[in-house]
């Protein structure tokens, strides 16, 4: 369950994932299997071709993508999403949490 964002947040994620760009999503999510992780970045593209090229150029494998719903995308925790949502420019996503 996502905690911390908004139902338009949402909404526009998925809009977004269906049309097939690539959407960020992140959020408060607490999972015992991620000690010292409380966000998660949900990277998505409803084009699995793109979802995976983009990937590629931060090492993501295509077996890490989540099919669930109907949108795929990769989970991004700790370094990873720190990592990434730099380079992406997207910072503010991850320091609205912190």
């Amino acid at each position: 369950m996502a905690f911390g964002i908004t139902r338009e947040e949402l909404v526009e994620w998925k809009l977004s994932v269906q049309n097939e760009k690539i959407a960020f999503l992140t959020h408060y999510w607490i999972d015992e299997r991620f000690p010292g992780c409380k966000t998660v970045t949900k990277v998505g593209c409803g084009n699995l071709s793109i979802l995976i090229e983009w990937g590629k150029q931060y090492g993501l494998k295509e077996e890490w993508i989540d099919h669930k719903e109907g949108y795929p995308h990769f989970d991004l925790f700790g370094k990873y999403e720190y990592d990434i949502l730099k380079n992406e420019g997207l910072l503010d996503q991850l320091k609205r949490f912190q």
